[in-house]
């Protein structure tokens, strides 16, 4: 039984927490007069003690312990002695667990918000040194139009701000304080819950114990925010790994982000790469497991709560990690420029651009689309690329293509003409380049 409900090996991460938490609230049992103001600082230069021992290694938990909170008043009560069970008045285990949690929490998703934002930084250094770097972008996984390298790597840089908007946005509303709601229905003492919650940075209290000491609504929105991040670096790990092989060549990860084969000596594997697509599992699992955690809870509190730290712990503990490699895999990856290039000659991705032209001449995009799927298809047939076909042989399609069209067709020229606002012209990617800039300050 005493295996089976015991939390210290998952919950021991919480112990400053929890010491800040303890700390403030006996200041305030000193302040309103619950303890004197003698034992109130006795308390708290012996809370300041373990927190001492514990960061210098002298003081350490029992494995055998029930959970940190209880090794905590262990530890004060070596100290103290008898007058250390008086920080327990005016306070249950529940809203303790819930303030550190809360605390611990915040702290989190502050040093997640971090690392997302160094990574961004990243894609910013990397995007302006490709400004001019051309390569196909996909749909479908099929060549569609030129786009720029930073233009590409931009996108994942709007991505992860968003996702940093979402870790603000839960801080937001995890940061409101429970301690102080007792058990479940407050404490007859006059406890002062505000004076707590400004000690310990939070914008206000709960409102409503029963809540205060059951809601676990900010552990489910920063796994989700974990899980969107995961998602993300997912999404360009697996174009990483896909960029990496020699029939793409567009990157060579560095040595120090991939392994070799125990069999095959040439191998150079992206386990990185590989490893990041795969962890993002643990996030989803870790998001599931919290939703389901709390589905058909009755209030307030039940022991169910005690396995919220491990989802929250496994899923930011996760995300944290894939933030900080991913970054790592770009600032060492050596991006293939002159293959980018060499994979637009000849691949249509300038057909568009044709049928853009044909438009601008008059006649109806849809004709325009019809004329130059047919010249696409003879030029299959001819194996010959678009652009290096004849002007003679064009106009066999349509009288109203002119000597002008031939430079609107080379791959540069195509990626310039994307101008319009977001779009994936130099130009255009400049000014967004300014407005991530301007994100990252913010």
């Amino acid at each position: 039984m005493e295996a089976f409900t015991a939390s210290i090996d998952v919950d021991a991460r919480l112990w400053e927490a929890d010491l800040r938490g303890s700390i403030a609230h006996a200041r305030m049992l000193g302040a309103v007069g619950v303890v004197s103001a003698e034992e109130s600082q006795a308390l708290i230069r012996g809370l300041e003690a373990v927190r001492d021992d514990i960061s210098a290694g002298r003081a350490t938990f029992a494995p055998t312990a029930e959970d940190v909170h209880s090794e905590i008043e262990r530890l004060l009560k070596e100290k103290l002695g008898p007058v250390a069970g008086k920080l327990h008045t005016a306070r249950s285990r529940n809203d303790q667990v819930a303030t550190a949690t809360r605390l611990y929490a915040r702290d989190q998703v502050d040093a997640m918000a971090a690392e997302v934002n160094a990574l961004q930084t990243t894609l910013v250094g990397l995007a302006q040194a490709h400004l001019d770097t051309a390569l196909p972008g996909l749909t479908h996984l099929q060549h569609a139009q030129p786009v720029s390298l930073a233009h590409h790597l931009l996108a994942y840089f709007w991505m992860l701000d968003r996702d940093r908007g979402r870790l603000a946005d839960a801080r937001v509303r995890l940061n409101q304080s429970p301690l102080g709601s007792a058990a479940l229905a407050g404490t007859p003492f006059p406890v002062d819950r505000e004076m707590t919650a400004r000690e310990l940075g939070f914008q206000g209290v709960i409102p409503n114990s029963l809540d205060a000491v059951s809601d676990r609504d900010f552990v489910v929105e920063i796994l989700n925010a974990c899980a969107l991040v995961m998602t993300h670096l997912s999404r360009l790990a697996e174009e990483l790994v896909v960029w990496s092989t020699p029939e793409f060549g567009f990157v060579e990860l560095d040595d120090t982000v991939t392994t070799g084969s125990s069999i095959m000596p040439q191998k150079k594997n992206p386990d990185v790469a590989e490893l990041v697509r795969g962890r993002t599992g643990r996030a989803y699992g870790a998001l599931m497991g919290a939703l389901t955690l709390l589905k058909g809870l009755p209030l307030s509190y039940n022991r169910d709560l005690q396995e919220d730290k491990g989802l929250l712990f496994q899923g930011l503990d996760s995300a944290r990690a894939c933030v900080r490699m991913t970054a790592l895999m770009l600032e060492r990856a050596r991006f293939g420029v002159t293959r980018m290039a060499q994979a637009l000659e000849g691949d249509f991705s300038n057909a568009t651009d044709l049928a853009d032209y044909l438009a601008r001449k008059g006649l109806p995009f849809r004709e325009a689309h019809a004329v130059v799927g047919q010249i696409v298809r003879h030029c299959l047939g001819e194996k010959v690329a678009l652009e290096a076909l004849a002007l003679a042989e064009l106009q066999r399609f349509s009288p109203l293509i002119q000597a002008d069209v031939k430079p609107l067709l080379h791959p540069k020229a195509v990626l310039a003409a994307r101008k319009s606002q977001g779009g994936a012209a130099p130009d255009a990617v400049r000014v967004q380049l300014a407005l991530a800039q301007k994100r990252l300050g913010a």
